[in-house]
Parts: C-alpha cells; sequence; structure tokens
C-alpha cells in the first residue's frame, strides 16, 4: 500500500487540523479541511491560516488536485475558494451535503441559497474512488456528526473529520440538525472495520485532562482498544445512550453560526448587499 507524505498545520482558534496529503512519485496533493481566519468580534475575514498551507505548497513545487471537505464544519469557515484561486484543484465533500443544505437554508432563511451541492466541485458517493496524483482515494460516507460527514482513505491513511477524536477525546457530538448518535457508532465501526494499522488523521484536538500536547494522528487498532467512548468493545445502545446525554450539557461552538452559514456555500461568503457589503445572519432564540 502506498504511504502518501502528509503535512499537518494547526489552528490555535479553533483547534483545527488541515492536511496537505502529497503523493511523493509525482508531487500531486490535495488539501484536507482548510481554514479561514475568522475575527467574531469584528466579522473581519483574513487568510493566514491558508497562507501557510500555499507557502508549504509553494515551497516544495506541488501541484493541488483536491480541496476536501470531511464535512459542512461549525467550527471554522472554511478557505477552500481561497486556496481553489490560489492553486487550482476542485472542491469536494460528500453528496449528501444536499441534506445540510436544505435543512441551514431553512434555518437562515437563505432563499437565494441552491440546495443541489451545485457550489461544490465533486460531491462523492460513498465508496467511490479519485486520484491524487498516483495515489487512490475512497470517500468513505460516515455519517452521525452530520449527515454529510466523509472520511477519505488515502493509502494507508483515513482522515476521519469530527468522526473520531484522540482515543483520550472519544468521539463527535451529534445534536446538531441532522446528526444522529447511532448513525455515528455505525460509522466509527465501518471504520474499525479497516485494517489495525490503518493511520488516522483527526480534524480537532482539545487537550483533554492530563495531556499537554495536541495529537492530530493516531491509528484504527489504538482506537479500537483505547477510544474511551467506542473503544473496548462498547455496545451501540450503551454509546447512544452516553452519547445522548453527554451532547444535552455540551454548548454551541461559538462559530457555529457563521459556519455553517459559508461552509453550505463551500466556503463562499454571502454575495454583498447594494451597500457592498457581505452579512451573515444571526437567527434569534432559533437555536
Amino acid at each position: 500500500m502506498t504511504t502518501p507524505d502528509i503535512l499537518s498545520f494547526f489552528h490555535d482558534d479553533t483547534n483545527t487540523f488541515t492536511y496537505l496529503v502529497i503523493d511523493p512519485a509525482t508531487q500531486h496533493a490535495a488539501i484536507v479541511d482548510s481554514v479561514l481566519d475568522y475575527e467574531p468580534a469584528s466579522g473581519r475575514t483574513h487568510t493566514a491560516a491558508a497562507d501557510a498551507v500555499i507557502a508549504a505548497i509553494t515551497e516544495r513545487g506541488l501541484t493541488i488536485d483536491w480541496i476536501l471537505e470531511t464535512h459542512v464544519h461549525a467550527d471554522h469557515l472554511s478557505a477552500a475558494p481561497y486556496l481553489q484561486e490560489m492553486l487550482g484543484g476542485q472542491i469536494a465533500i460528500g453528496s449528501h451535503v444536499r441534506d445540510v443544505q436544505q435543512i441551514f437554508t431553512k434555518l437562515f432563511n437563505a432563499n437565494g441559497v441552491a440546495t443541489d451541492g451545485s457550489q461544490f466541485g465533486r460531491l462523492f458517493e460513498d465508496g467511490q474512488t479519485f486520484q491524487i496524483g498516483n495515489l487512490t482515494a475512497t470517500a468513505m460516507h460516515t455519517p452521525g456528526h452530520t449527515p454529510a460527514c466523509m472520511s477519505y482513505l488515502i493509502g494507508d491513511a483515513a482522515f476521519v473529520g469530527d468522526t473520531l477524536f484522540s482515543p483520550d477525546f472519544g468521539t463527535a457530538r451529534c445534536d446538531f440538525p441532522g446528526g444522529d448518535a447511532r448513525a455515528l457508532y455505525q460509522s466509527i465501526h465501518k471504520l474499525f472495520a479497516l485494517p489495525d494499522e490503518t493511520r488516522v488523521f483527526l480534524c480537532h484536538d482539545y487537550l483533554p485532562k492530563g495531556r499537554d500536547q495536541y495529537i492530530h494522528e493516531t491509528s484504527i487498532g489504538e482506537e479500537k482498544a483505547n477510544n474511551i467512548h467506542v473503544g473496548h468493545g462498547a455496545s451501540e445502545d450503551a454509546f447512544v445512550k452516553m452519547r445522548t446525554e453527554r451532547d444535552a450539557t455540551l454548548a454551541m461552538p461559538k462559530l457555529i453560526l457563521p459556519a455553517v452559514q459559508v461552509n453550505m456555500r463551500a466556503g463562499h461568503l454571502p454575495e454583498p448587499e447594494d451597500n457592498g457589503i457581505r452579512y451573515i445572519k444571526i437567527p434569534l432564540d432559533a437555536v
């Protein structure tokens, strides 16, 4: 099995990992889960995080084939359109993004936003394969956290989005619209069917109590053995009970309202209004 070269970039403000996945034979690459910097107090965006990725790509002389999203993120804004403008490549996500768009266009009364996924260059179905240079990648539909969650198996590496976290932190919440704890359990066990040595690359890390260094990589074997929510053969019913009770205690992510509005548009910001200014909507008493 081919081993891709992988570079990780950590965004401190949102605890997000962005990955650059490189075919060493051709120097073609994909970007996974990019971040556009956003200052909620001022409404300002900037591109420092994305520019760090661009600098690494330029230094290595890479060709970008894909800008991949594992899901419609609720904790950061995607920099996919900016990266595409600077580097090329297709923006891609799972085909069930349509379900997410249908849910959130209603919440935000975003009548002008298409709900057919057409903002993205490619919508992957479960099991669909695609190429990064000579690397063959497989899209795996892993819903639960959101209906559209995709994991990407690229060589010996799986990029799992928010489906799994580090073994000492557990699993993703399932209380967003369209989330489903039972579906998440089944998705995790779909990942657990991969070889134990499969490397697992996480979208976030939050420093659980007792750990002082961020980690971005585990393995299927380590998750199966040690994940505090689903390791040691935890049953589906016990997981659903735990996840449902735990989710009821969690606050909403601080960037969920701007993030979802932007990310359901493939990272494109809302169109300017007649005064030339773009606006993010904040629904009151609705979530």
